[in-house]
């Protein structure tokens, strides 16, 4: 009784009828995850579809990108550091970055008078 479940054994499993490599599986269920939006061509990925984008036709903005800020404010705060370094390295740094500001102005009377 044996030698016939052996015998059984080796006609539902030969030898060169083996199941396929794990990695099947895995390349299998890569491409069932990425979709088909994605193939391979020579190795690399590759874009099937173009990128989703608004109405307007321009690419949506990642909601985690936090807005601009004012340049005002900005240029406010730069020449309030300088101020405070008090030389007149910083001042002219300021000056040169911000030559068209109002506060450019100001920057080059504090300029003048450190100079005296």
């Amino acid at each position: 009784m044996g030698n016939l479940r052996m015998k059984q054994r080796e006609l539902a499993n030969p030898v060169g009828n083996r199941r396929p490599a794990p990695a099947i599986g895995v390349l299998a269920a890569i491409v069932f995850l990425a979709g088909t939006d994605y193939i391979l061509a020579e190795g690399k990925p590759v874009m099937t579809r173009t990128a989703a984008a608004d109405q307007a036709g321009t690419a949506k903005r990642d909601s985690s990108m936090p807005p601009a800020r004012d340049r005002s404010i900005a240029v406010e705060e730069e020449y309030q550091l300088a101020r405070r370094q008090g030389t007149a390295q910083a001042l002219e740094l300021f000056i040169a970055r911000h030559g068209d500001s109002p506060l450019a102005e100001k920057a080059r009377a504090e300029l003048r008078r450190l100079s005296r």
